[in-house]
C-alpha cells in the first residue's frame, strides 16, 4: 500500500471515530426520593434525547461530579457523608462511558458541595459548604485519590444571619492557565485566590489574596470568559450577578460591575441564584434562578459587561445545575425538587432558548455534565 493511499485510509477512520463519538451524561443527585446515586445517560444529538446507561449506588448524596481532563476518571462529592465530607472515585469505561467505583477520601469538612480537577490531572479541589473549607486532594497516577495534602479553613459572618452565620466555601475554580484557584465562600462575600503547586497538591494565598462583593450578597458559582480576561460570579443571596477583568500575572480581580439583577422584572416572590455558565462562543451567559424558576439570558459585550436578553422559564421547579453542550446547541437543566432535566435547543446567534419538550426522569438532579467517547 503506497503512503497516499496509506494517509486517505488512516484519514477517513480517523473522521469516522469523530463522527461517530459517544456522548456521555453523569448526573450527580441528592439521596432522597428514590435516587440511587450517579445516574448515567447518552446524548443523542440529532433526537434531542437522554437514553439512560447506567445507574452506580451511591447512598451518600454524590451531588457535584467533576471529569479527569484525560476523561478516564470521574470524582464525586458526596454531601451526605459524616461531618469529615467524602470524596468518591470512578473509573471511566472508554466503550461505555459506565462508572466503576475506585476509592474514597475525606474532604475534611461536613457538607463538600463542589469538586473541580487541574488540567494536569493532578490534583482535585473540594469546597466543603458546612465546613467552611477547602481540601486540596493529590490524584494517582491510576485516577484514586489520595489523603488531602492541604487545606484551608475560612472564617466569619455576614450581615445575613440566617444564611451567613459561620463560613460556607461554595465553590473553588481554576484559572485558564491553571496558575490560581479562585475559592468562593458565601459567608464572608469574598472570593478567595491561591497560587496553587499542582505537583504538591498545596496552595497558598496569591499577592493579591481576594476581592470582595456586597455585603451580603453571598458568592457561589463562578465561571470565565473563554478570553481569560473576564469572569462573571453568581452572588446567590441577592440573585445578582457581578463582572470582573482579571490580570493574568497576578491572577488579581478588578470589579467590573456588581450586583447585576438577574431575576425577571415581574417577579417578586422568594429566590436564590445558583449556577453560571457562558456559552463556547463568548457571546452569552446564563444564570439559573431558584424560585423564579428561569435561566436569564445576558449578552457579553467586547468590555465584559452585562446586557439582558432575557429570561426563559425552566419546566420545572428549583433548577439547579445546568449544561451547555460543548457545542453550544443545547442546554440541560436539572431541577431538584421536580426530580427531572429538561433540555433546551440554543439559538447560537440570539442566545435565546426553546423548550424542546424533552424531559427526562431523574430523582433529585444537582449536577450535569458532559463528555465523549
Amino acid at each position: 500500500m503506497n503512503k497516499l493511499l496509506s494517509g486517505i485510509l488512516i484519514g477517513l477512520s480517523l473522521t469516522a471515530q469523530a463522527q461517530s463519538a459517544r456522548e456521555i451524561m453523569y448526573v450527580g443527585t441528592y439521596s432522597v426520593r428514590g435516587s440511587e446515586g450517579i445516574y448515567v445517560f447518552e446524548f443523542d444529538r440529532k433526537a434531542g434525547t437522554m437514553q439512560p446507561i447506567q445507574s452506580v449506588s451511591n447512598a451518600k448524596s454524590p451531588s457535584f461530579l467533576a471529569i479527569h481532563p484525560s476523561k478516564k476518571y470521574l470524582y464525586s462529592v458526596n454531601e451526605g457523608a459524616d461531618k469529615l465530607g467524602g470524596v468518591s472515585a470512578y473509573a471511566v469505561d472508554k466503550a461505555t462511558g459506565k462508572l466503576q467505583f475506585l476509592n474514597g477520601q475525606s474532604s475534611l469538612g461536613g457538607g463538600p458541595c463542589h469538586i473541580s480537577v487541574d488540567q494536569t490531572g493532578k490534583t482535585a479541589f473540594v469546597s466543603n459548604y458546612g465546613g467552611g473549607s477547602l481540601a486540596v486532594l493529590p490524584i494517582n497516577a491510576d485516577g484514586t485519590l489520595s489523603a488531602a495534602a492541604d487545606s484551608v479553613q475560612d472564617a466569619g459572618t455576614g450581615p445575613n444571619e440566617k444564611r451567613q452565620e459561620r463560613a460556607h466555601v461554595h465553590s473553588a475554580t481554576l484559572a485558564p492557565d491553571n496558575r490560581f484557584v479562585y475559592v468562593a465562600d458565601l459567608t464572608t462575600d469574598k472570593l478567595n485566590i491561591f497560587d496553587i503547586d499542582v505537583k504538591a497538591s498545596t496552595v497558598k494565598p496569591a499577592s493579591t489574596p481576594y476581592v470582595s462583593v456586597k455585603p451580603g450578597s453571598g458568592p457561589r458559582h463562578f465561571t470565565f470568559h473563554p478570553n481569560g480576561k473576564y469572569a462573571y460570579l453568581v452572588e446567590e443571596i441577592t440573585s445578582s450577578v457581578a463582572v470582573f477583568s482579571r490580570d493574568a500575572k497576578t491572577g488579581a480581580l478588578t470589579m467590573i460591575s456588581d450586583n447585576i439583577n438577574t431575576l425577571p422584572a415581574d417577579f417578586s416572590g422568594q429566590n436564590t441564584s445558583a449556577d453560571i455558565h457562558i456559552d463556547p462562543s463568548g457571546k452569552f451567559l446564563y444564570q439559573s434562578n431558584r424560585g423564579a424558576n428561569t435561566l436569564a439570558i445576558f449578552s457579553i459585550g467586547n468590555d465584559g459587561k452585562l446586557t439582558k436578553v432575557g429570561d426563559q422559564p425552566t419546566e420545572g421547579k428549583t433548577p439547579r445545575n445546568f449544561l451547555i453542550d460543548p457545542k453550544g446547541d443545547f442546554i440541560f437543566v436539572a431541577h431538584q425538587d421536580t426530580d427531572n432535566i429538561t433540555i433546551f435547543k440554543r439559538d447560537q446567534k440570539t442566545g435565546k432558548l426553546s423548550y424542546t419538550g424533552q424531559s427526562v426522569k431523574v430523582p433529585a438532579p444537582v449536577c450535569v455534565i458532559m463528555t465523549s467517547l
